[in-house]
């Protein structure tokens, strides 16, 4: 009778409660393959919209401060002077030096932000592309801008600096060495 109980007793544990013991049966396995991948979509479409509201407010942001610069063909312009080292000097350096040079004619748009430009034979070592950037209107007062007559640039796209007279002249010592420093003019 014992036994007859014991088995009556593990047939009732199986049928009601041995997904339990023995994990849920392949039909309940199945089913959360759906929503699982419901879920991963839900996520992946949420961070997408998170990620586009994030780049539409930081365009906002960066375009207030944007001024749009478009420039016509045959328009005269002037080029913006970098400032660091290695590249082409005009004239003075450091804080006197010109900010922008020319005036150029443009030759051709390039997209919606590069035009080309006539430069001088001087220039002809200078890629004749430039970015909208570094581009600037035309002033009207002709004082303001270096002619390139007489500017020389080396093979290094250096400024050829000939020096008129020695002014002065200074030994400087250092702990092993001594360095020797002209002013010229």
């Amino acid at each position: 009778m014992r036994a007859l109980v014991w088995r009556r007793l593990k047939l009732f544990m199986a049928e009601n409660f041995g997904h339990l013991f023995v994990g849920p049966s392949l039909a309940i396995r199945r089913s959360w393959v759906p929503r699982l991948f419901k879920k991963t979509t839900d996520k992946i479409r949420q961070i997408r919209d998170n990620l586009l509201a994030a780049r539409s407010r930081q365009k906002s942001y960066a375009d207030k401060r944007r001024k749009p610069l478009e420039f016509e063909v045959g328009d005269m312009i002037l080029l913006k002077v970098s400032p660091w080292k290695g590249v082409v000097r005009f004239g003075k350096k450091g804080k006197l030096a010109p900010r922008y040079v020319g005036p150029f004619k443009i030759l051709e748009r390039i997209g919606k932000v590069a035009y080309k430009l006539e430069l001088p034979p001087e220039l002809s070592n200078v890629h004749p592309m430039f970015h909208v950037s570094n581009l600037t209107k035309r002033l009207a007062d002709q004082d303001l801008q270096v002619p390139l007559d007489d500017i020389r640039i080396d093979d290094t796209m250096h400024f050829v600096e000939k020096p008129v007279e020695i002014m002065d002249r200074e030994v400087k010592k250092l702990k092993r060495s001594r360095i020797t420093i002209v002013k010229v003019h």
